[in-house]
């Protein structure tokens, strides 16, 4: 999600906005890599070795491709409303192990983490596979709030058709990109006012 590159003008991705945020400079590294999933952050932190100074916050969004890989099977026939319920139960406990682990790994660091919620107003996403999303936010909400990770919760930032590239609607777009920059420019200088240099990073996360 916050490798939205590929999908911008140059300039207008998340990192560029992070950058150009007013007042105190921001020094960002971007170690996010579009398509990653959960399992995928261990080799995304083996890369903070290589960052010329420590990072005074690590910014994570991560889970949604891994929920966008349950997608086929979301479409699957079942018998009852109960036996959907289960199903969605089973995929659910998968992801929150998942997320445990990464999560996990994240604050072993030793540096201050925030965590993003799974954005849900994407334009083509329909109704129902919107709602498949509430589960899936709980864990990443629930965990979060067990171990006092601040949240930044991205289905009340982008929520506007626009905040969503034309070229992949899963990606935020240009405006979408200032929006989130702008939440997590808040969100960190609310935790640490002094903290100069964020480093983003996580899946492109639907």
């Amino acid at each position: 999600m916050f490798d939205n590159a590929p999908y911008v003008a140059a300039g207008t991705e998340v990192q560029a906005c992070l950058q150009s945020l007013p007042g105190r400079p921001h020094r960002v590294s971007l170690l996010a890599r579009d398509g990653s999933v959960l399992v995928d952050m261990a080799a995304q932190v083996a890369r903070l070795r290589e960052l010329p100074e420590p990072a005074d916050w690590l910014v994570a969004s991560c889970g949604g491709n891994d929920v966008l890989g349950l997608v086929g099977a979301m479409h699957s026939p079942v018998s009852t409303v109960l036996e959907a319920a289960e199903l969605l139960a089973a995929w659910q406990a998968g992801f929150r192990h998942a997320y445990r682990d990464m999560l996990d790994l994240l604050l072993a660091q030793g540096t201050p983490v925030a965590v993003a919620t799974i954005y849900d107003a994407v334009p083509s996403l329909s109704p129902g596979l919107r709602t498949t999303l509430a589960p899936f936010n709980d864990v990443i909400l629930r965990e979060a709030v067990a171990r006092r990770v601040p949240v930044l919760d991205l289905r009340v930032v982008c929520t506007d058709a626009g905040d969503y590239a034309s070229s992949s609607p899963i990606e935020p777009s240009a405006q979408g990109g200032q929006k989130i920059a702008a939440a997590i420019g808040e969100l960190v200088h609310a935790q640490s006012p002094a903290a100069a240099h964020t480093l983003v990073y996580g899946g492109a996360v639907p």
